[in-house]
């Protein structure tokens, strides 16, 4: 099984495909990730322009180590079946579906995909973000090699549930939860849904926090504001990074001297942390080598 959750994906900043400036822009932000968004970002009177923009900006280039990813509008809209095309030749390394709902259209998009002569490698992100999707998130997440992603649209999620935004997020836990299982039983990464108040830092490192202690790789986020916090919260402290070296070191000399565990401040260190350990390194290195890729800014 392939394990699509080495790459940094801490923060994954959506920008709207219509906006030539913001898509430069983009080439100088601290964001692991962009979305560019043909969808919720674009009225309808746009968007065959946007994709052109899209097209454009992708193909200038200089978008350094940045993961890039096409969000297009649903297939069943006059502009999806376009807008999969043109994503297919260019040059981005995801595809972002919206309203993801069966194992069906994962397999659909991957057959378009193919059709258009996408690259091999070229992978799918699948929004998640109706009650139906989550009810089918195990079978969603099993129906392609080239699904990478689950990604959480929380704010249609809430509509759909007729629920409310809170602080705990107890009304959408079940299926953040359903997701989670859906894509660690896959080896596939994913994203948390946006924090809607881009100036609230105090709120929006509260709602990372919980992210990431649910698990998430990073989180998807609707302004360049927002990225400081984003990375520092979801990427591995110098405590952390300390901390892991020393597993490392204290369970090798544990071997060394025939154990099979180590303590470290009183702590029992077994191979379960030793991995979490070393994952959490090669996390902070892969961090390292994306913002040696290019210069890189903290805030618009």
């Amino acid at each position: 099984m392939t394990d699509h959750t080495a790459r940094p994906r801490r923060s994954a900043l959506y920008m709207p495909g219509s906006k030539p400036r913001a898509l430069d822009k983009a080439r100088s932000l601290a964001a692991d990730a962009l979305i560019l968004d043909l969808e919720d970002a674009v009225v309808p009177a746009e968007k065959p322009a946007a994709r052109d923009t899209v097209t454009a900006a992708l193909a200038q280039g200089g978008y350094g180590g940045r993961e890039l990813i096409v969000r297009i509008n649903g297939l069943d809209t006059p502009w999806g079946s376009d807008d999969l095309i043109a994503a297919a030749r260019s040059g981005a390394d995801v595809v972002l579906i919206p309203k993801v709902e069966s194992a069906e259209t994962i397999h659909d998009v991957s057959a378009r995909l193919d059709a258009a002569g996408a690259r091999s490698d070229m992978a799918i992100w699948a929004m998640m973000e109706t009650p139906r999707g989550m009810l089918n998130a195990a079978g969603i997440a099993e129906a392609s090699p080239r699904l990478a992603c689950l990604v959480m649209g929380t704010n249609d999620l809430v509509k759909e549930l007729d629920a409310q935004h809170t602080e705990t997020r107890l009304p959408v836990i079940t299926a953040l939860g359903l997701c989670m299982l859906a894509a660690r039983a896959n080896g596939q990464a994913i994203l948390d849904g946006v924090y809607n108040a881009y100036k609230d830092d105090e709120g929006l490192r509260a709602s990372c926090t919980q992210g990431r202690e649910f698990g998430f790789d990073g989180k998807t986020l609707i302004h360049p504001a927002q990225l400081a916090v984003t990375n520092e919260v979801f990427g591995p402290d110098a405590d952390e990074i300390a901390l892991a070296e020393r597993y490392l070191a204290a369970f090798a000399e544990a071997e060394a001297g025939g154990q099979g565990v180590a303590v470290v401040d009183g702590r029992i260190v077994e191979n379960l942390h030793v991995e979490t350990a070393r994952k959490l390194l090669a996390r902070a290195d892969a961090i390292k080598a994306l913002a040696a890729d290019q210069p890189l800014e903290q805030s618009a």
